[in-house]
């Protein structure tokens, strides 16, 4: 037991020190040259299975609501419950997990990979710090990019919801977006854009950590792919719980006569 929880502190030293290098060469520039290429594939590349995953996040909410709310007379107000849900926290979140496998897996695959061949140790050699000029355009790109990405998720997510709801089940349309314009705030609209702020910060430090300390061989660049899935997923639950209360209170401190509508 106890060394179980030495072993807990040591990596979380390992990754706060981790962190702080990236942080710092973030704010050296480190690795500027290679953050366009990065941008493309975590941004561009990504583009499309986000719109299909925020399609179908709005279309399964849509579809698994209607018969409780159709039975209660309530079909008209799915939109508040559906584009609520999208925006606070099916959209972020699993945004946020799929990006961990499609960008978090590829970060720590190519970067393990570099370290198998020899690639960091090669840098290293030439006097530039791996982790820096390796992590900090990677970091960069993924807190800049993921809140975006997470922004057309929750769009398609949105139009997903009213195409079940409106064109597949009949609710009236008028109803179905007046319901809805009531319920989403700009509280709302923020709260979606920091949590997946620091769902790709979370994303970028666990992937590069993982690459950075591969273990040698093919199985080692396997082991560290998957381990910065399934940690990048357990920290983003995490971190979602408690970022959900931090900005619950913190909105109820600013405004509270509208927490109770949130």
């Amino acid at each position: 037991m106890f060394t179980a929880l030495l072993n807990i502190f040591d990596h979380f030293g390992e990754m706060t020190l981790f962190t702080l290098r990236t942080l710092q060469g973030v704010l050296q520039g480190a690795g500027r040259d290679t953050f366009l290429n990065i941008c493309i594939a975590v941004g561009a590349d990504s583009v499309g299975v986000v719109m299909v995953t925020g399609a179908f996040i709005g279309m399964v909410l849509a579809e698994q609501s209607y018969a409780q709310f159709h039975s209660l007379g309530m079909q008209n107000t799915l939109g508040s419950i559906i584009n609520a849900s999208v925006v606070r926290e099916l959209g972020p979140v699993l945004a946020g997990v799929m990006l961990a496998g499609r960008v978090g897996c590829a970060m720590a695959a190519e970067l393990a990979t570099m370290k198998v061949t020899e690639q960091v140790d090669a840098l290293a050699c030439l006097g530039v710090d791996p982790v820096r000029y390796l992590a900090a355009p990677r970091f960069a790109a993924c807190v800049l990019l993921i809140p975006l990405l997470t922004i057309i998720a929750n769009f398609m997510g949105v139009l997903g919801g009213a195409f079940v709801c409106i064109h597949i089940y009949h609710v009236e349309a008028h109803y179905y977006w007046i319901n809805s314009q009531g319920h989403i705030g700009i509280w709302d609209l923020v709260t979606g854009l920091i949590k997946p702020t620091f769902f790709g910060a979370a994303i970028a430090v666990i992937a590069c950590q993982r690459g950075l300390t591969s273990e040698p061989g093919a199985q080692g660049v396997g082991r560290a792919a998957t381990r910065s899935f399934v940690a990048s997923f357990v920290v983003i639950i995490i971190l979602d719980f408690f970022l959900a209360v931090l900005l619950n209170n913190l909105q109820g401190y600013l405004w509270p006569h509208t927490r109770g509508l949130s």
